[in-house]
């Protein structure tokens, strides 16, 4: 005998046709989203490989083996281990100068410090920026705070615009206007940011629970005291742990940016990279990966106290 299957829905109970339709219908839209991914990184592939730009350069495999072989030497190991008494000579062999590695790379490393202290001011003011920025517009985007929709529509196509921008992009935009240096950064930071921390925000907005809102409303509160004794002590958790997370984002952007003069380790990074001193770029990139690991988790454990 073969076992009897399942009924689809308890007896005696007919199946909601909805529910029906709508378990019919998930599996053929993620198979249409499926085959549709597929069919863009086909025509991806085939489209740069017509135009030769899939192509690893020559030899590709002996030039990563080399520039493997010299940054498994870091050059902060040269405060130990560098010649005090270096002798750089030219193509024929004659004395250029002397000089002494191991006081070069401390300060090196000086700088490198200053440069990681400037990275991290200028991610916590350009996110501290940011909050200020975002939040005026994630208030007015949130759907149930019913701001005026031709105000609501303009602060939601302005966080899209800030989003989808990137923050290499602002930091173009910022030098050309205040020049080189950390200013430019602190407001590339903020551009970008308060673009995602406002959609965040108008989100967790949106998704809180509106019974308390409306109880407050309901009691002839103005719009400052149901937002103030409603809305904020609800949405202020969620919107400090999101603070967090991109400020934690911000620390990481922030390294790159002095590459369009807007302050911090790009700059060092960029000098290491043109000038192939793949020793000083694993220092340069050990320093990074630290950094960015120390602060997220900072950022993980305070997160976890507050939501």
């Amino acid at each position: 005998m073969t076992p009897e299957r399942a009924p689809a829905c308890p007896v005696g109970l007919p199946a909601d046709p909805a529910v029906q339709r709508a378990s019919r219908g998930q599996p053929s839209l993620l198979r249409l989203l499926l085959m549709a991914c597929a069919v863009l990184v086909l025509v991806s592939m085939w489209t740069l490989a017509m135009e030769d730009e899939l192509n690893l350069g020559r030899r590709p495999w002996l030039n990563l083996q080399k520039t493997m072989a010299e940054m498994s030497e870091p050059s902060f190991l040269r405060v130990w281990l560098g010649d005090s008494n270096l002798q750089v000579r030219d193509a024929d062999g004659r004395v250029l100068r002397v000089e002494d590695e191991r006081a070069a790379e401390r300060r090196y490393l000086e700088g490198l410090a200053r440069a990681l202290w400037t990275t991290v001011r200028i991610a916590t003011l350009g996110t501290a920026l940011a909050a200020l920025l975002a939040l005026p517009l994630g208030l007015l985007a949130a759907r149930n705070l019913h701001a005026p929709p031709v105000i609501a529509w303009a602060a939601k196509g302005l966080l899209d615009v800030l989003r989808a921008i990137h923050t290499l992009v602002f930091g173009l935009f910022f030098v050309g206007i205040v020049g080189l240096g950390a200013t430019a950064g602190i407001l590339a930071v903020a551009a970008h940011s308060s673009g995602s921390l406002g959609k965040l925000l108008a989100e967790a907005i949106e998704a809180l629970d509106m019974q308390p809102v409306d109880a407050v409303r309901a009691t002839g509160a103005t719009p400052a005291q149901v937002f103030f004794m409603g809305v904020w002590p609800a949405a202020l958790p969620q919107f400090v742990s999101q603070l967090l997370y991109v400020w934690e984002f911000n620390i990481r952007d922030s390294t790159i940016l002095g590459l369009v003069g807007a302050g911090g380790l790009g700059l060092l990074l960029s000098e290491a990279m043109s000038l192939f001193q793949w020793g000083r770029l694993a220092t340069l990139l050990i320093a990074i990966v630290a950094m960015v690991t120390a602060f997220d988790a900072v950022s993980r454990a305070l997160r976890r106290r507050i939501v």
